[in-house]
This record gives structure tokens, sequence and C-alpha cells, in this order.
């Protein structure tokens, strides 16, 4: 049986790139996971005092997190890290002190970007999040995508070959990675 991995997407705009290039990885991960969208885009801002009586949107993130094998981000890169959306989700997930839904779920990260960097700034402040979270987190490879406009078709098929082969040996080391350390 396939697991499932919570995707979570540091953009909430509806044609972000970020979406995109997740709508392929699920294309190229096929009937090895499912996959479950995880929205972030409707938290409240963090704020320690609602923690004892969490807002509902809050417990449904937490309890969605709590249901999966595994998690993959995706995300675009604002100011050289991650989105303040995304952290926002983080810290809800994560709090209050001792129900980190986060820990021991093994994750991937990776992230396309217009520029030649890709996301390698917030994945590497990503990366620190997430060992701080004991999220088990697959190492390599390390996927910096640059956007290119016709990169993914309207349907979320990678058109570039080497792309492809790529993101589909990305794909495969994460499937690998979750069966691996999925409780």
């Amino acid at each position: 049986m396939p697991k499932t991995i919570g995707l979570i997407i540091g953009s909430i705009r509806k044609d972000s790139i970020n979406r995109k290039l997740a709508k392929a990885l699920e294309k190229l991960a096929g009937d090895r996971l499912l996959f479950k969208h995880i929205a972030i885009d409707n938290l409240p801002l963090h704020n320690q005092d609602l923690e004892a009586n969490m807002p509902e949107v809050v417990v449904k993130l937490k309890a969605d997190i709590a249901s999966v094998d595994g998690l993959l981000f995706v995300t675009p890169e604002y100011n050289r890290s991650i989105p303040g959306v995304l952290k926002n989700a983080i810290d809800w997930a994560s709090r209050p002190y001792g129900k980190n839904s986060f820990a021991g779920k093994p994750g991937a990260l990776c992230g396309t970007s217009n520029g030649g960097p890709g996301t390698s700034m917030a994945q590497q402040h990503l990366k620190n999040i997430m060992l701080y979270l004991d999220i088990p987190t697959l190492g390599q490879p390390e996927v910096y995508l640059q956007f290119k406009p016709d990169l993914i078709d309207g349907d979320g098929n990678i058109t570039n070959e080497d792309s492809k082969k790529f993101l589909s040996g990305f794909v495969d080391k994460y499937v690998a990675w979750v069966e691996k350390l999925a409780k």
C-alpha cells in the first residue's frame, strides 16, 4: 500500500510555479505515493496566546500532518528565505511545546524560481528548521530548479527530458526514503 505524503506548498498564489512543480512531482510518483495537500493559506498569524484554545483551522492543520507518513515541502524563495506563510504554518504545527506534529516524519524539500540559484537559500533555511523539528530530511539529490516557461505543461508534465530524468530520480529517492523511515 502506498504511503501518504503531506504536500506543503510554500506559495499560496494560484498560479505559483512551485504549485506547478508539486503537480509534476505527483505525476512522477504515480501510484507509489498518495498525496494529501495541506492547506496553509487560511491560518491566522501564530500567537502563543491562542495555543491553549487552538483555532479550528490550526487543529485541522495539525491533524492533517499527524495523519500522513511523510512530508514534501515545495517552496519558493522570498528575500533569500522561506515565505512568511510557510513559516507561520510551521510555527503553528510545531506548537505548543511538546506537541510537534512533524516529529519523526520523513521529509524532503525542493523548489523552483526564475533565477539561476533556484531556491537554494530558502531550502537551506528550511533544512535548519526541519532538523530542529525532528523531520528526517532527504539530503540528496537537492532540487534547486530554475523555472523556464515551457518546463511544465498545463497537465503537469515535465517537458525537458533532462529535467524529467533528474526529477524522477529525486522522486525515486524520496519514495525509498519514506519507505525506509515511515512508521
